[in-house]
């Protein structure tokens, strides 16, 4: 008998690690490769579309071409080393706030039998993956149709490293880094996706300069129908990117989905009826940009607010998206060519600070912060505030310092008068987009 008890108690300890090791769930591990599966369709097809359909004739392949690139580049980069930077651990504590190291270079050191939680890390690499690329992707809308294709190349590579992984890190990236520990709610990427790569692309129009004849000549779409079907894809892949941001196939991803539809419904609504009070028609663009509006609105808040929430976030961020693209940019007068900045900065910018004011006070559903650990929804603001401006000087910064390399590199950004005149499609890649 004695022998026993001290064979069960020697036991207990192993029992108790293989009660807490996590097990693999195969609900959540599907849920999280088909958002996976969603999230990439948002870039080669949903955003592709979208900028290419806004573009004129001759630059339409180029635009496509800048998205599509940006993606399997800033793809190849996360798994180099971005993943890394973005979720290693660092060995000095104060590194450890802003960035994760080189431990996982190559994804060194992980299994393919390793998991995150109920799922295999594998899985959650690839599904990080799709947001690097699609945040630089964003950004190529405010630089095409002047921009070399060999500089753009050569500034995702960098703003990867330089850029988004550390702000991933800051936001996402566990005990150890800043902004997560602070409390900073962003749910599926306001500040990290759609701050960061709205704010990288003005900074990118801005130095690049205006399109030859902006805003004097006529710059006519080539297709609207391109555009609205590359917001429909958008949405589409929007619910394995907010749904999926909740990693596992459960009641917080349920929310996620609704209140994204919800948001970007009334966005769409919103910007519709804008445009049929102040310009008496209602245009199919301005409902894609509106819809496209939404969904950048609720992506840091669709794990956090109720129903009520969500209507207003997606109302106020077609609000806010209409202001940058019919009015802020006149005003200013800087040539941000398909508004990334417009709607990706100024709406993701409005959701982030919304989440602190709409985050429901439920321990369920917050992951950390002022609200979820005192109720203290003025402190909540206040770290939401403090991360949309660290982002934005990170962004502001980082970018600035990656052009100019980028720049210097490959002997100037922009592409001569000739291939400007010419257009991008046939004078760089040798094809055109239509051969009608």
């Amino acid at each position: 008998m004695k022998k026993w008890l001290l064979s069960m108690m020697m036991l207990l300890p192993t029992l108790a690690l293989a009660e807490d090791a996590p097990t693999l769930d195969t609900g959540d591990t599907a849920w999280m490769m088909v958002s996976t599966a969603f999230v990439l369709l948002m870039t080669p097809a949903g955003l592709a579309l979208f900028y290419a359909g806004m573009t004129r004739t001759k630059n339409v392949l180029n635009t496509y071409a800048m998205v599509m690139g940006a993606f399997v580049v800033a793809f190849v980069v996360w798994v180099i080393a971005g993943y890394s930077i973005a979720f290693g651990a660092s060995e000095s504590a104060a590194l450890q706030n802003v960035f994760g190291g080189f431990g996982n270079v190559f994804l060194s050191g992980i299994n393919w039998s390793d998991l995150s939680g109920s799922y295999p890390t594998f899985v959650f690499i690839a599904f990080q993956g799709t947001f690097a690329a699609i945040t630089v992707a964003i950004a190529s809308g405010s630089a095409i149709e002047r921009m070399k294709f060999s500089t753009w190349m050569l500034f995702v590579v960098l703003w990867g490293l330089v850029v988004y992984a550390p702000i991933t890190h800051m936001v996402w990236g566990g005990d150890g880094a800043y902004l997560f520990d602070e409390g900073a709610l962003d749910f599926a990427g306001g500040t990290v996706v759609h701050m960061n790569g709205g704010l990288a692309g003005l900074v990118l129009a801005i130095m690049l300069g205006k399109r030859a004849g902006y805003p004097k000549s006529p710059i006519k779409p080539v297709s609207i129908i391109l555009t609205a079907a590359g917001a429909a894809l958008l949405w589409f892949g929007w619910y394995g990117f907010n749904g999926g941001s909740a990693f596992g196939a459960n009641a917080v991803a349920g929310l996620a989905v609704l209140t994204t539809t919800i948001a970007t419904a009334a966005a769409g609504v919103t910007w519709m009826l804008i445009e049929w009070f102040m310009f008496k028609k209602p245009t199919l663009l301005g409902i894609a940009s509106g819809i496209v509006a939404g969904l950048v609105a609720i992506t840091p808040a669709a794990g956090f607010v109720g129903v009520g929430g969500a209507f207003i976030v997606g109302i106020v961020g077609a609000l806010i998206g209409f202001f940058g693209v019919a009015i802020l940019k006149k005003k200013l007068g800087y040539d941000d060519s398909l508004d990334a900045f417009g709607i990706h900065f100024l709406a993701g910018l409005w959701g982030a600070i919304a989440t602190g004011i709409f985050a429901l006070n439920d321990q369920d559903l917050l992951w950390d912060g002022p609200l979820k650990a005192s109720g203290d929804r003025m402190g909540q603001l206040f770290v939401q505030f403090e991360s949309v401006l660290i982002v934005g000087l990170w962004t502001l910064v980082g970018t600035v310092i990656v052009y100019l390399i980028s720049s210097a590199i490959t002997g100037g950004a922009r592409v001569d008068e000739e291939t400007e005149t010419m257009g991008l499609d046939e004078s760089i890649h040798g094809e055109r987009g239509f051969n009608l």
